[in-house]
């Protein structure tokens, strides 16, 4: 299991100044590459430090927050406008897809606190998951191998290996059988 401590906001200026020139090469290069251009914005991402294996899949109207805080093992797939909002680190596993239009949040704010600081958790997206288009997954959640989570669900707590999970909150539908 990953795990999922809380990580304080790191705002620092060198944070900063990495997202403006990111934000720079996401308008210049990274979103105009016609769609077949895989291993360019590969190349892109680990030009900003990004963990990302060759034969991944990142389509050109994903948008990735932090570049340094994504890991993507071989052919894991962001399909086209999925947001990374990863202020903690977010990691895809081997074979698993992030559908169209889905939402990986690692941070939100302290609400028990008058300041609702900003605090963030990482994600983990184990090895054959299949995220479907317009699921939003929340901090600290781990998708377990093998699991799927439905179209539109909202996922606020890890699921299992295998589980398939829909709905607002999600719940478990079913377990699969992975022959």
């Amino acid at each position: 299991m990953y795990k999922s401590e809380i990580y304080k906001s790191k705002l620092s200026l060198r944070n900063r100044l990495g997202r403006l020139l990111w934000g720079g090469v996401y308008l210049l290069l990274f979103r105009p590459s016609p769609w077949f251009m895989y291993r360019w914005r590969v190349w892109l991402l680990r030009l900003f430090r990004a963990d990302v294996a060759t034969s991944c899949v990142v389509h050109s109207s994903a948008r990735i927050y932090a570049p340094w805080n994504l890991k993507m093992e071989a052919r894991a797939c962001l399909a086209s406008q999925t947001y990374c909002f990863n202020v903690a680190p977010v990691e895809i596993g081997v074979d698993a897809t992030v559908s169209e239009g889905c939402y990986l949040c690692t941070a939100s704010h302290n609400i028990d606190s008058p300041g609702r600081e900003l605090i963030s958790r990482p994600i983990r997206i184990e090895d054959n998951a299949w995220i479907f288009a317009k699921a939003l997954i929340g901090p600290g959640v781990v998708i377990g191998e093998g699991a799927v989570v439905a179209m539109g669900a909202v996922v606020v707590k890890s699921v299992g290996d295998c589980e398939v999970v829909g709905g607002n909150p999600s719940r478990v539908i079913k377990t699969r059988k992975l022959t």
